[in-house]
């Protein structure tokens, strides 16, 4: 069993976080200044490197890495930028738009659409989220009908991450009321057709360089070419979707866990209080322990996780959930161990040790809440 990377795995993590570190971190400027888009000098950036179609086909401009070497990617990210929106942005646009174009899409389609979202001329969001269906994903009131070539789709969505500055959204419909499950479709839909329109964007707790927002659908036609898969294929796109996304865009915490352990251990070293190092009391230095206990059994869980995926195990689910579950629990607590050793100035408004706890508090609801994935776990254990 070899835990290393290869070379050119390393070579990718050292060559990423250099670059996330010297072009991508947080302006000093806060609100919609820090907003992606096209015009973005970081977003082209990334796209520029092959960070936003990293594990999409090289024929579309993608890397064509497997989910291992992306995992590697997206931690280096997280350790060299302290922007986890511009993360979390760049992640939603490949795992859950990119990837299902790639992996579904018809030839005609992925060579129209995957070249600009891998490049970053486009931007990608993923459209299934609704006021009354969180978890329950597949409770969708959205609706696709047959129309000679194309299907009307009818619908609001909510949360959609990188709305309203999408160009192509993956939108999942029910094509069939009485088919559960069975009756949801994907679609790949370019936001600029009449009957799409977007909400202005939500206010949220954190990640606020991400913009999310509600696509709104009354009567949009959309050609039938443009569906993933065959009818019906819906859920099971969705579900491939999120074991890409569970599997690596939590790397990117993995990322920021390190950075904050590094950043909280130098405070450790040179803060003095009662004429002593604060790391030489036993309550920091054993926090400090703590921390790095949960960064490396997260770690360990995720690249196994992604060991599995790329071994031909296209579900591996316990070993994802497990992971997923690992990484955002871990990065909560981390950051509340870094922001009490910070003390005052961790509390601080816009401090990185503040941003960063509320950052990391939306992983636990994301791509499936912890107590989901504690239920996927279950099954998995045939409970």
């Amino acid at each position: 069993m070899d835990f290393r990377w290869s070379e050119a795995q390393q070579a990718l993590y050292e060559e990423t976080q250099a670059f996330a570190c010297d072009r991508l971190r947080m302006p000093e400027e806060t609100g919609e200044s820090v907003a992606f888009g096209p015009a973005s000098e970081r977003w082209s950036l990334m796209g520029e490197r092959g960070l936003l179609g990293m594990c999409a086909p090289e024929r579309y401009g993608g890397l064509g890495l497997d989910a291992l070497s992306t995992a590697c990617a997206m931690e280096a990210l997280g350790t060299g930028c302290d922007d986890m929106g511009l993360i979390f942005s760049a992640a939603a646009h490949l795992f859950a738009c990119v990837m299902p174009l790639a992996e579904y899409g018809s030839d005609a389609l992925k060579l129209r659409l995957l070249p600009s979202l891998c490049s970053g001329a486009a931007i990608g969001a993923n459209a299934i989220t609704e006021a009354e269906a969180g978890s329950d994903a597949f409770s969708l009131r959205t609706t696709a009908r047959r129309d000679g070539d194309a299907y009307v789709l009818c619908g609001v969505k909510s949360y959609v991450t990188n709305a309203p500055l999408a160009d192509v959204a993956i939108v999942y419909a029910r094509t069939d009321a009485t088919a559960g499950h069975l009756g949801i479709s994907a679609f790949a839909l370019e936001t600029g057709c009449p009957g799409a329109s977007f909400s202005a964007p939500f206010r949220k707790m954190g990640l606020e360089s991400t913009p999310s927002a509600e696509l709104r659908l009354e009567d949009c036609r959309v050609p039938v070419a443009a569906r993933l898969g065959e009818e019906g294929e819906g859920a099971a796109i969705f579900r491939s979707s999120m074991q890409w996304e569970r599997a690596c865009l939590f790397a990117g915490y993995l990322g920021q866990m390190n950075r904050q352990l590094e950043h909280t251990i130098c405070r450790a070293r040179t803060r003095k209080q009662f004429g002593k190092k604060l790391g030489s009391f036993q309550a920091v230095s054993h926090r400090i322990a703590d921390m790095k206990l949960r960064l490396e059994a997260a770690r360990l869980l995720l690249r196994k996780a992604c060991w599995s995926f790329d071994q031909g195990d296209r579900d591996a689910t316990l070993d994802i959930s497990l992971a997923k579950l690992a990484v955002s629990e871990a990065a909560v607590q981390s950051s509340l161990d870094a922001l009490q050793i910070h003390g005052g100035g961790g509390y601080d408004a816009g401090s990185e040790q503040e941003r960063a706890l509320r950052d990391a508090l939306a992983a636990r609801l994301f791509s499936g809440t912890s107590e989901i994935q504690r239920e996927l776990v279950a099954r998995e254990l045939g409970l």
